[in-house]
């Protein structure tokens, strides 16, 4: 395959990934579109690793692309999702304030909803908490009743299929060794063969950063892995929670604290947790990686997040390890829980990129180099934000329709 403006490669088999892909194919009718994964499957990790929520956009600074993408990505999800008969469910979520002291951080999540157009948003008293969650128990609360549940990883069988219907093809067990950028394309290197193509875009998520370097765009930033960890009510206390009850936030972290959701098969789950993970994949304490780890502690950025935050990141440590304390950070909103209600369930990995002074960034970044578009950083809701992400990213790609 040649370099020749009428092929576009996507490096990623994730849901910003499938969702670029498909955007190429509809808005470029006969672009030849190749999505390139490494695994053996699509959505293989934080696509397919996630509570499922659909987010509303209440949480994210006004005019940021996460607030501007979030709420126009919701709206995609739910025609595409009615589309394809992907079950989408409407369960609503509260921000549950626990005490007075944490009634500023709710009316600031409050302000952003307004300010961001979410549909439906409300305060709630302590007697409108009991409405709407009888189990739940806090001074006030925020209501979003659009949020919702969706299985993502259906989502991404669907993208695929729809590049595939429209001539595009699915790479997997295609693994990226090299990427480098000449005077007829992009050149594309793996175990299995060589392609070049006009342009390539760069949706590999947790292993980014590595062809990032390659093409010098780096730009000041890294990824660090965490490891979010969640527990399952067991059936008899699943009709504890409605919908989703989640904590209010604390505003120095892009993390929403341990919170319930409910998803579209009627599980219920409790978490995540935050911690450093011990390899770019480590979805165990025992996936250690010496290579990934050599990385993650070769950037200062590492160090100066640990040295500004370990109090508390040894809370997040202390709560992956002692299921008692876990189980604290949910009572604190539905206090009847007992600890023969958690179940440990699956974790998933977060790609969150941090930047030389060891702030975490909070935004989408989204950077170009030559004929490469790379995606540095999209986190939560980057999942519901997917199709809105890749309305974003096409637009600036300046590929033309033949």
């Amino acid at each position: 395959m040649t370099g020749d403006g009428r092929t576009v490669a996507v490096i990623g088999g994730g849901i910003v990934g499938l969702a670029v892909a498909r955007e190429l194919t509809i808005r470029c009718p006969g672009l030849q579109v190749s999505v390139l994964e490494k695994e053996d499957r699509i959505a293989a990790h934080q696509s397919g690793h996630n509570s499922g929520v659909v987010h509303a956009g209440i949480y994210y600074p006004p005019g940021s692309l996460k607030a501007r993408l979030c709420v126009r990505g919701g709206r995609l999800l739910r025609e595409f999702c009615q589309q394809h008969g992907i079950p989408l469910r409407e369960l609503g979520k509260l921000v549950v304030a626990g005490s007075d002291a944490e009634l500023p951080g709710l009316a600031e999540i409050e302000r952003r909803a307004l300010a961001n157009g979410v549909p439906g948003i409300r305060r709630v008293a302590r007697s409108g908490i009991a409405e709407i969650e009888p189990w739940v128990r806090g001074v006030a609360a925020l209501h979003s009743p659009h949020t919702a549940s969706v299985d993502f990883a259906g989502v991404c069988r669907a993208l695929a299929r729809e590049i595939v219907a429209a001539g595009g093809t699915v790479r997997l067990g295609t693994r990226v060794r090299s990427v480098s950028e000449g005077p007829s394309g992009v050149t594309v290197r793996s175990d299995t063969g060589a392609w070049t193509f006009g342009r390539l875009v760069v949706c590999a998520g947790l292993t980014g950063d590595r062809l990032a370097a390659q093409l010098g765009g780096l730009a000041g930033m890294r990824v660090v892995p965490f490891r979010g960890e969640y527990y399952e009510l067991r059936p008899p206390a699943r009709d504890r929670v409605r919908g989703m009850v989640y904590p209010v936030p604390d505003p120095r972290y892009p993390f929403l604290g341990v919170h319930l959701t409910r998803d579209v098969g009627d599980r219920v789950h409790a978490g995540p947790n935050a911690v450093l993970a011990l390899a770019l994949e480590g979805y165990r304490w025992r996936d250690i990686s010496l290579r990934d780890l050599r990385d993650i502690a070769g950037w200062p950025g590492t160090w100066r997040l640990v040295r500004r935050h370990w109090p508390s990141g040894l809370g997040e440590l202390a709560r992956s390890l002692l299921k008692r304390l876990y189980l604290g950070s949910v009572r604190s909103y539905l206090p009847d829980l007992a600890p023969g209600d958690l179940v440990r369930s699956a974790a998933g990995v977060r790609a969150q990129a941090v930047r030389r002074d060891g702030g975490l960034v909070d935004d989408f970044v989204v950077h170009s180099t030559g004929r490469v578009t790379l995606v540095r950083n999209a986190p939560s809701p980057a999942a519901t934000s997917s199709l809105a992400i890749a309305e974003h990213i096409v637009s600036a790609l300046g590929v033309a329709a033949r």
